[in-house]
């Protein structure tokens, strides 16, 4: 058992490492913001459908346009079942299924992601109304380096609007950069079926 763990350690520390060229664009050197958790948060209330309007780039989320998500709020499970979908890039409609919800360990606010094609991450709400907007931060450290995303979430599909606003103010406050955040396109075409 030794020698598997210090089998799996080599490799570990040579995708690490500078001169490997073969690190996902993800996986960044620096550390992940400290950010602080939004007090007495309320379950309930976040229920409902929020439209993402900018992000930090996942690269295996499989859509890019038109991406929306449907929180049902479950009072025995403590936490949401989530329908999300939107668009690829070729126009084709997608959808994935699964559950966000609090720990023990960590305010309400402070969720874990759980879909099943998906690495579970942490789902870090840092500021919300409940009825305009949510700045959501996902955030993973791996040694020195960081698998960092991050979400404006709207109530209405719409850029550039008053979600944008307060989120880009939010995040810069809180250390993360952005400028790193492209608009997730909402156009006729999208038909919001989450």
């Amino acid at each position: 058992m030794a020698r598997f763990f210090l089998l799996v350690l080599g490799i570990v520390a040579s995708v690490l490492s500078e001169e490997t060229p073969d690190i996902p664009k993800f996986l960044t050197r620096g550390n992940c913001a400290k950010v602080g958790y939004f007090p007495k948060f309320d379950l309930k209330r976040y229920s409902g459908r929020w439209y993402q309007t900018d992000v930090i780039e996942i690269p295996y989320q499989p859509y890019t346009k038109c991406i929306n998500s449907f929180y049902e709020y479950s009072e025995p499970k403590y936490g949401y079942n989530v329908r999300t979908a939107g668009l690829t890039p070729e126009g084709e409609h997608l959808k994935m299924e699964g559950k966000i919800y609090p720990t023990e360990r960590f305010p309400a606010s402070h969720m874990l992601i759980d879909f099943p094609t998906i690495m579970g991450n942490p789902y870090e709400i840092i500021d919300t109304d409940y009825d305009t907007y949510s700045c959501v931060y996902s955030c993973v450290n791996w040694n020195s380096y960081k698998t960092e995303f991050a979400f404006v979430f709207s109530r209405t599909p719409e850029n550039n609007g008053p979600a944008t606003a307060k989120c880009k103010k939010v995040f810069n406050e809180s250390g993360i950069d952005f400028s790193k955040f492209v608009p997730v396109p909402h156009t006729e075409e999208c038909v919001y079926r989450a």
